[in-house]
């Protein structure tokens, strides 16, 4: 009786690794699939109880979890993102680039800080104040007057000249949507949590009769 139960312990928990580790990798294929990278998809977390090499148990467990719950639970459900200030959500687009510069004073002899894409960080970033458009019935916009796309296509401040009259469209010069301004941006239901989790549920049994020694 004490090996068979040894030979069930073994089975168990080997059967719960497999289950554990293959939700895991389901999850994180989701949302590799669903194009949102690899960096959140390695969010996806397993750990297995015992979790000691070698150490096996009756009442072995698997627990699969997000290191960005919030995100996930977002992607998983499809549910609308709204401004927190019951404004606009500010879309970037290519010509804003990649980063704001915070609003905090920077010690002495040191730069601004980068920080996420804003309207006021792109401000602060290029110099260059944005311009409201009102649009009815259609997204509004943020625009920037009389700059340049670089060759990486990111709007720049065109060099300032000594004779300028003010308001004069500069050759070469644009006027360019930095940002898109929506009351909320549905995500639409990425993954199915729930149903790999089911899967791998059902599997189970099968898993453990796999991983049961063999008879001599």
């Amino acid at each position: 009786m004490v090996a068979e139960t040894a030979d069930a312990a073994r089975a168990v928990t080997s059967g719960i690794g497999a289950a554990t580790d293959g939700l895991k990798g389901d999850l994180r294929q989701q949302v590799v699939g669903a194009g949102l990278g690899q960096k959140l998809a390695n969010t996806w977390r397993g750990d297995k109880y015992p979790g000691r090499a070698g150490v096996t148990s009756l009442r072995a467990a698997g627990f699969v979890y997000s290191n960005a719950p919030d995100i996930a639970d977002a992607f998983n459900r499809g549910v609308p993102i709204r401004s927190p200030n019951g404004f606009f959500l500010a879309i970037p687009t290519a010509a804003a680039g990649r980063h704001g510069v915070s609003r905090v004073a920077p010690a002495i002899n040191e730069r601004r800080g980068k920080e996420r894409l804003t309207p006021g960080g792109w401000e602060r970033r290029t110099g260059i104040r944005l311009r409201f458009v009102y649009r009815r019935g259609r997204p509004s916009l943020l625009v920037a007057d009389n700059v340049r796309l670089n060759g990486g296509g990111v709007a720049v401040k065109m060099r300032a000249l000594k004779t300028e009259r003010p308001g004069k469209l500069r050759k070469g010069a644009t006027t360019t949507v930095i940002f898109i301004l929506v009351p909320q941006v549905n995500l639409g239901k990425r993954f199915d949590v729930d149903g790999a989790a089911s899967r791998w549920i059902g599997r189970l049994p099968d898993l453990i009769v796999r991983s049961w020694p063999e008879t001599k």
